[in-house]
């Protein structure tokens, strides 16, 4: 059942005729969510009815059945293939006020995190799942003693190498975009079943994956040189470091469960969830970059 990933309207299963038909009605209202959209993922020319459902059909088909090179393929060209998301771009060249924007924007994303995977462990009872689900949370908030502290006490001893008290990104509110995207995230937490969620969330943690090279990313997620250089902290090298050398598994561990218990009939229900999600990511990255700006203003 395609669904809308703009306005979550439902149309019957493998029906793309209905669904560009629903976007076609959009575009006559110059409704901008929608043709963006459109614009972004599909095409930026005004197309027939009948050759839009097409060219929907065509983006949403798994050309060789496997939903995880579907959603890899289709992160890559997001954010890390030839027109990468700016934030990418950012992290080419070490800039102290994008990460200090990271650090801050960074603690309510990984706060979300947290209560997403605990409703994918609440609503399964596949036990490899819920154990999955179990270490990434221990790694993401809990940690395993002093000597492998939590990826977000990483984070807030990065902020404090920058200059940032604890208690300062503790208690800062979220810029207005990161805010949008975790509703975004609670909601389809909420809403929908766990191997959606698991396929929203665990999609994004692409975003640092090292191997992505072989499926055609043409950019790394920072710069592994910002690894052995010895202007940059200490503190925020432990930091990327942790994210570099799990991410790998993390991702591909979770989208391989993903295509281990999803149904052919929820397919489209999961590309749904996948495409509310990055959409929302997208902006939550803009994010960090206009909070970085801030911190370089005021300088």
């Amino acid at each position: 059942m395609p669904i809308c990933p703009v306005c979550d309207a439902e149309f019957p299963m493998n029906n793309y005729e209905d669904m560009a038909y629903h976007f076609h009605q959009y575009a006559e209202k110059s409704d901008s969510l929608h043709v963006s959209w459109l614009n972004r993922n599909i095409t930026k020319n005004k197309a027939p009815h009948l050759d839009l459902a097409q060219k929907l059909a065509g983006y949403y088909h798994l050309s060789d059945g496997d939903l995880k090179n579907w959603i890899i393929r289709d992160f890559i060209r997001r954010f890390r293939g030839d027109m990468p998301h700016p934030f990418i771009l950012s992290m080419q060249a070490y800039n102290p006020d994008v990460m200090k924007g990271y650090v801050v924007e960074h603690h309510h994303f990984l706060k979300q995190w947290i209560k997403s995977c605990s409703y994918v462990i609440a609503k399964t009872d596949f036990e490899d799942v819920q154990s999955y689900e179990l270490d990434n949370i221990m790694t993401e908030l809990h940690g395993y003693g002093s000597e492998e502290p939590s990826h977000h006490e990483l984070l807030i001893r990065m902020g404090e190498a920058l200059g940032m008290s604890r208690e300062y990104i503790l208690s800062e509110k979220p810029l207005k975009a990161t805010a949008s995207a975790t509703r975004t995230w609670d909601q389809l937490a909420r809403n929908e079943s766990w191997i959606r969620v698991m396929a929203a969330m665990h999609s994004l943690e692409l975003i640092a994956n090292r191997d992505l090279g072989r499926y055609g990313a043409k950019y790394q997620y920072f710069n592994p040189d910002f690894l052995l250089m010895n202007n940059i902290p200490t503190s925020v090298k432990n930091f990327l470091r942790e994210g570099y050398e799990a991410d790998v598994s993390h991702s591909y561990i979770a989208l391989d469960l993903v295509e281990k218990y999803r149904k052919p009939e929820d397919t489209e229900g999961i590309q749904y969830a996948y495409l509310k999600s990055v959409d929302a990511f997208s902006s939550y990255l803009e994010a960090r970059l206009e909070r970085g700006e801030s911190f370089g203003n005021k300088q």
